[in-house]
């Protein structure tokens, strides 16, 4: 037989009426017997008996009359106050069809479904707490078991038969007694028991009871899905695998948040009705109201309450209840209140503080997501009934049970938390600060629990805490250690006070008194456990000489037995907390402590991460280092990420190392004393020899020292300083030769070359220039630009229009001949292009240019104190013949490829290399030479002839030959024009 608890049932639209204690003289949970009447109108004995797992059995009491539901309980159960005697099943029994019958043929004919459903139904979260959803994977991954667990269900293949079902009389009463047992699933047909099942099994088959559910659902399978659920929330009544809890209920409340939406949907769509003066069906809007609900909608929800009211278990009946009640709102919107407090007092008759305190979390999940403006009273009667029970959690029942799974006090205890932090949560979130006072006064009444502190501290808002932090302290040396762990606690007080500002006053009592549990901690394990979270207080609040001590105290708790190994990821936290919130970062890396605890770092790899935070925070610290201890602790760190470098190494953790590396050579700055920077850069390059990016770094910053230095000098050099940059060049082209790419070190070499020219040292600018020389032939035929494999003939093009501009200020060595660095450039260009490459012409273009400028008798610009060729030999005649013969070689090349272009049928690039070497004739050839100006007016027909020139460029360079043909240096322009033009 079952039971009904008519006091709590979901229906009851009046106060909830609590029985007055009276004196009793049987027990309410010993089965009782009733008389029955059977459909014949007869009489029969039977015993309503106590449900196994917590049933509520409370005195039934009377309800007030109610607003009218169907038919179906119209005269035998809503017209009935008081009962008369009789029980409520032979209320139903009168009746010609029993009640699930009837419910099935009225409600079940559905032909619409509901929309898609999710696997997963997140409860909509207020603004008042964190939202479930944040919380849910953190319990999956932390409370997890090893022990094998089981699922009876009659949804899923497989396991074993554990219940054969009888088929009942055809009485009347049996019928209605097999209709209502359908709902509960240990009596359904060929229930089954899975057994041995892994965590991930169990999951497994959770979500297959999940996804039947929902198959169901959209089948019309109203009945099965509803027993799905109900089999499913009886799970929640089993503690065989106590630490797997809290996980379990996750799993299934998330199968229970999806049937309640379905519920829900549903009811939305029995609910469409009519406008007023409109005949068109109209949806329900979001913020709809009970009169807005058709009563046919509002009696198939008040059906659907009725059938989870006749659930038998109090586990099962609450869970599923608790998961449609937002569709209270179809019915009322006033009574939520009301109904979760209810539903609250009716979780006392759990007898399982774990299983209830769940029960509890869920309520106030459901209630938090209800879109009314709730009383969050109910919340609070949760928690207080929670402390009203909280020495059960202590009993000889629950000691058992934690030896027979051989589960510690302090373990078992941290079950509770995942609830009560939501509970508290939802309470505090927006709480004042007199809540805290009145919880903290209720706790010391009840137990001076350290759970329950763990959870105010979770739940109220750091700056509550920090307000009162010596309090808290000294409540905390006031647990007892058996229960909840005091290590956990102050852990927990030390996040709660970092995240505001405390009175320095408060500071160094709270210290005092943490520290000294703290120091006595034997277990490395507690000790890390709140060391890592106190370091950080320290640093914030105190000087490097407090922050040196725990660090020293750190070291003294992991060396022995060599218990850093076990505990690198809290070190590697510790230096994050300590360079993230040091103010002084000089001291921090000069203090006794702080290198021995890197050396503790044995695993390369954490190691080499610990050194990468120390380098990158040096990044967020202001001006430049030179103090030469701190210099030589921070090359001790590069030293460390530099040497995990190998052949191996991906090329983006190359580049990190490598730009951790050159930003600390750029903040290292001895001021003045350039000798002792050198010798850095020196002692950097010997440091670092397996980074191409710090070597190039180091060149940089050389070159910018031997700057620096012809800047004091104001270009003065003497003795001493000439020396110093003729070091500093020979630094550059000592170091250059060990970089990879070839491209990269034509750069350096071009550029130091410069930066050795400009500090007068000529010798070392031509051996750099020289050097520059014989490696372009060396230049690869495609570089790595932006990541993408190129041609390298554009780099080479660029880059030696630009060495030409250089070697237009840079004298010739009395020890070579004539434009000796032009000639090699030559050289070079006939080994480096292909034979017919345009890129080679256009080179060739800008030679014409150079050779045009280097017979000026004034350059267009200089090098300060370096004398140029234009000074040098003062537009001399041997000098001219010498660059004419470079010209004539020069543009014999040119004309060959244009040959060549024609003969290829290349005939646009023909057009448009012959439009750029006509321009330059005009502007610097000199034209009065009959073979130079039949040459022009040949170049230009043929740039003209097949229309590809650029027809802008064309008529430009008319318009300047008609300009200069005004002045009289060019007065032989304009019988150059009209040749042309009449072509």
């Amino acid at each position: 037989m079952f039971e009904i608890e008519w006091s709590a049932c979901p229906l009851n639209q009046g106060l909830l009426r609590v029985p007055h204690s009276e004196e009793v003289t049987e027990h309410p949970l010993n089965p009782i017997t009733v008389t029955m009447t059977d459909g014949r109108g007869g009489f029969r004995r039977g015993t309503i008996r106590s449900s196994s797992t917590g049933s509520s059995t409370g005195t039934p009491t009377p309800t007030h009359a109610p607003v009218p539901v169907t038919n179906l309980f119209s005269d035998q159960l809503l017209n009935h106050s008081p009962f008369d005697g009789s029980d409520p099943l032979s209320q139903f029994a009168r009746q010609d069809l029993d009640p699930l019958s009837k419910m099935a043929a009225d409600e079940w004919d559905y032909s619409a479904n509901v929309t898609s459903i999710g696997k997963k139904s997140k409860v909509v979260a207020d603004d008042l707490a964190e939202p479930w959803q944040a919380r849910r994977a953190a319990i999956l991954t932390k409370y997890t078991t090893s022990e094998k667990l089981s699922i009876v269900t009659s949804f899923l293949p497989g396991g074993e038969k554990v219940i054969v079902k009888v088929q009942p009389s055809g009485t009347m009463v049996d019928k209605v007694r097999t209709r209502l047992e359908q709902l509960d699933d240990f009596e359904e047909g060929s229930v089954r028991q899975m057994l041995d099942l892994t965590q991930q099994e169990y999951a497994a088959r959770i979500e297959l009871l999940n996804n039947e559910l929902v198959q169901a659902w959209h089948s019309d399978q109203r009945v099965k899905a509803l027993k799905i659920a109900i089999q499913c929330a009886k799970l929640l009544g089993d503690t065989a695998a106590m630490a797997f809890y809290p996980s379990k209920f996750v799993l299934i409340t998330d199968i229970l948040d999806i049937f309640g939406k379905l519920v829900y949907e549903r009811l939305k769509m029995k609910a469409e009705y009519y406008k007023p003066g409109s005949k068109v069906v109209t949806c329900l809007p979001d913020n709809f109201t009970p009169e807005m609900v058709p009563e046919s909608a509002k009696e198939t929800c008040r059906n659907w309450f009725y059938k989870i009211a006749s659930i038998r278990e109090l586990v099962p009946r609450l869970y599923v209840e608790m998961a449609i009640i937002k569709s209270y709102s179809y019915l009322t919107s006033s009574e939520f209140s009301t109904a979760l407090l209810r539903i609250t007092r009716m979780i006392r008759g759990i007898g399982n503080p774990l299983i209830a305190v769940y029960a509890r979390c869920y309520l106030c999940r459901v209630g938090l997501a209800l879109n009314q403006s709730t009383d969050l009273g109910f919340v609070k009667e949760n928690f207080y009934d929670f402390l009203s029970t909280y020495g059960q959690l202590f009993s000889q029942t629950i000691k058992a049970d934690l030896n027979k799974q051989n589960i510690l006090t302090s373990s078992y205890l941290n079950l509770y938390t995942p609830a009560l932090d939501w509970i508290l949560q939802v309470m505090a979130s927006s709480a004042p600060e007199s809540l805290l006072i009145e919880i903290l006064a209720r706790c010391k009444q009840e137990s001076n629990s350290g759970l329950l502190l763990n959870t105010i501290l979770s739940a109220f808002k750091s700056t509550y805490i920090a307000s009162r932090p010596m309090e808290f302290v000294n409540l905390i040396m006031s647990c007892n250690e058996e229960g909840f762990p005091q290590h956990l606690l102050y852990r927990r007080l030390g996040q709660c006070l970092i995240q505001e500002s405390l009175p320095k006053e408060d500071c160094k009592p709270v210290l005092n008194a943490v520290w000294q549990y703290v120091a006595n901690l034997k277990d490395p394990v507690k000790f890390m456990q709140c060391a890592e979270i106190w370091i950080q207080f320290t640093v914030i609040y105190f000087s490097v000489t407090e922050v040196n001590f725990i660090l020293g105290e750190i070291i003294s708790h992991l060396i022995p037995n060599r218990a850093f190994e076990q505990h690198y990821s809290q070190m590697q936290t510790i230096v994050d907390k300590v360079v993230a919130h040091t103010q002084d970062y000089e001291s921090l890396l000069t203090m006794e402590n702080f290198l021995p605890l890197i050396d503790l770092f044995h695993k390369e790899s954490i190691k080499v991460d610990v050194c990468k935070t120390i380098i990158d925070g040096l990044s967020s610290q202001p001006g430049l280092i030179n103090d030469p201890i701190v210099i030589n602790a921070l090359m001790f760190i590069a030293r460390i990420i530099h040497d995990s470098v190998s052949a191996l190494t991906v090329d983006d953790e190359k580049r990190q190392i490598g730009n951790l590396i050159c930003g600390l050579v750029q903040r290292i700055d001895y001021g003045r004393d350039f000798e002792k920077q050198l010798s850095f850069y020196a002692e950097a390059r010997a440091a670092f020899p397996n980074l191409d990016s710090v070597h190039i770094q180091l060149v940089q910053c050389v070159n910018r020292l031997s700057v620096d230095t012809r800047k004091i000098v104001r270009g003065h050099h003497t003795r001493r300083t000439s020396a110093f940059v003729r070091a500093c060049a020979a630094f550059c082209f000592i170091t250059i030769p060990s970089l990879t790419l070839v491209h990269t070190r034509l750069q350096l070499y071009l550029l130091s070359g410069q930066v050795a020219l400009l500090n007068q040292c000529l010798g070392q600018a031509d051996a750099c220039f020289k050097a520059a020389l014989s490696l372009v032939p060396e230049m690869p035929k495609t570089i790595e630009l932006d990541g993408r494999q190129k041609s390298s003939e554009p780099y080479l093009l660029s880059y030696l229009s630009s060495f030409l501009s250089t070697l237009l200020v840079v004298p010739d060595s009395p020890e070579h001949g004539v434009l000796y660095l032009m000639r090699g450039l030559l050289n070079a260009v006939q080994r480096c292009f292909e034979a017919n490459s345009s890129s080679k012409s256009y080179l060739y273009l800008r030679v014409l240019d150079l050779l045009s400028t280097v017979t000026q008798e004034n350059y267009p610009y200089h090098v300060d104190k370096v004398e140029s060729n234009d000074t040098l030999y003062g537009s001399d005649k041997k000098f001219i013949n010498e660059v004419d013969k470079i010209s004539s070689k020069v543009f014999e090349e040119i004309l060959n490829h244009l040959k060549y272009l024609g003969s290829s049928d290349q005939h646009g690039k023909q057009s448009v290399l012959a439009l750029e070497l006509f321009c330059r004739l005009i502007m610097r050839a000199d034209l009065r030479q009959p073979p130079l100006a039949t040459i022009a007016i040949n170049l230009w027909k043929l740039s003209q002839r097949h229309g590809s020139a650029d027809p802008k460029l064309s008529v430009q360079t008319i318009e300047y030959m008609k300009n200069r043909s005004q002045l009289v240096v060019f007065d032989h322009f304009p019988e150059l024009l009209k040749k042309m033009l009449n072509t």
